[in-house]
Formats: C-alpha cells, structure tokens, sequence
C-alpha cells in the first residue's frame, strides 16, 4: 500500500509541476521520506526529479531557451555537486529540519520577489545558478527559487516550463552522480528512483493539455499551501523519528 500511494502521489505531483513549473519534489519528498527514510529520500527523489524534468523538456521541446539554460547550468551544475557531498555528511535528522525549514521560508521570500517586479538578465540567471545549484544539492528541491528566475528572465508558458526543467535536469543529474560516486545511489535507491520518476513523467504529459487554461494565480496560492503542508510534514518527521 506504501508502494501504491508513492505512485499515486507521483502522479499528482507531477501533474500539478507540469502545469505551474515545480512542485512535484516538494510533495512526493515528504512520502519518500516516510516510506524510506530522508538519506535514502534523497537520492530516490534526485534520480525521479531527473525523470520529470526530461519529460517536461520533451513535452515542450521545441520552446527551450538554450541560453538561458546555458547561463544556468554553466554555475549550478558544479554546485549541485557540491551541495550533494555537503549533504552526504549531515545527520538524517538535520536533513529533515533543512528540508521543512526551507520550504517554509520559501513561501514569504516568493512573494517579495514577486511583489518587487525583479527582472532577470543572463547573469542573474548564472549567479542564481550558483546559488540554486548548491542548495537543490542539499535540501531536494528549489522550484520555488528557480521558478520566480526564469519568469523574470521574461519567460512564460511552455517556454518557462521547458527552460526551467531543462536547467534543473543538469542539476539533478549532476547531484544523482555524485551521490553515486559516494556510493549513496545503489541499484535499489536507483530502481525506487525510476518507479516514482515514471510516475511523475506520466503527470507532466497529462498536465500538458491544461497550461494554456490555468489561472497562474490560483496555482501560485496552491504551491504556498503545498510547500508550508510539505514543510511542517517535514519538521514532523525529524521530531518524530
């Protein structure tokens, strides 16, 4: 039953992230971690993150802004390496109060940014590269940071979507080999991995079809909900484990 509601989670979750950009670590991490625990949590949700970042890239392929991938990944990718060695040597529990923490404040920091209209050039999206990159190593997901960068670089809809998963894919992958090189991604983390990444792939497809119709503001109300439910879950976790 744990298996069926990972999958059924994934679906969901990847669902909604094909539709507003992100989210879909941010609900499924909070089940992984439950289900396996936050160390194997990490890189299982690394290895699908992979997964539904290539599906969002092919459903809108011929959208990519390769330079503004370009200017991302040229910073982020080293850093997601980084953050991921950085994170191999924390206790479990530190992980989880990480994780909840960052969710948290994501809420708050999405609004100023939005609120102060901040316009993105190509090397904004570098020096948040660096940034992002080094904290997707560590705490999982930062859609919520990523996601307001590339719409202030000036991008929407389909080209926001691929552009966005196409950076976070070099990201991920380089975070999913590290842990690999440090012997964090074994074949079963990596199996657990593909199982919730097809899951996730399989909502970003279904989620195609509703882009063009979705009010961006209800869902950017939702993705606050989501990410305080998800953070508190997290907090729960590490005082309860």
């Amino acid at each position: 039953m744990g298996f069926l509601f990972v999958l059924a989670v994934g679906l969901i979750a990847g669902t909604l992230s094909g539709i507003v950009g992100t989210g879909s670590s941010i609900m499924l991490m909070p089940v992984l971690a439950y289900e396996y625990g936050p160390k194997e949590a990490v890189p299982i949700m690394a290895v699908a993150a992979v997964m539904a970042n290539l599906s969002r890239i092919l459903a809108w392929w011929r959208e990519v802004d390769w330079r503004a991938c370009a200017a991302y990944s040229v910073t982020g990718i080293p850093a997601a390496a980084l953050g991921a060695r950085t994170l191999l040597i924390l206790p479990s529990q530190a992980v989880d109060i990480t994780i909840g923490l960052f969710l948290m404040a994501m809420v708050p920091v999405r609004h100023w940014l939005t609120r102060h209209e901040i316009k993105a050039n190509l090397w904004h999206l570098a020096l948040g590269g660096a940034i992002i990159g080094f904290l997707t190593g560590i705490v999982v997901s930062t859609g919520p940071l990523s996601v307001p960068l590339f719409l202030f670089y000036g991008l929407s809809k389909g080209a926001f979507l691929a552009t966005e998963a196409a950076s976070s894919l070099g990201l991920y992958l380089s975070k999913s080999v590290t842990f690999q090189r440090f012997g964090a991604l074994t074949p079963d983390i990596l199996l657990k991995g593909l199982i919730a990444g097809g899951s996730l792939m399989a909502g970003a497809f279904v989620a195609k079809r509703f882009v063009l119709h979705m009010k961006p503001d209800v869902f950017r109300l939702v993705m606050d909900g989501i990410m305080l439910a998800a953070g508190l879950s997290m907090l729960w976790n590490a005082t309860h484990s």
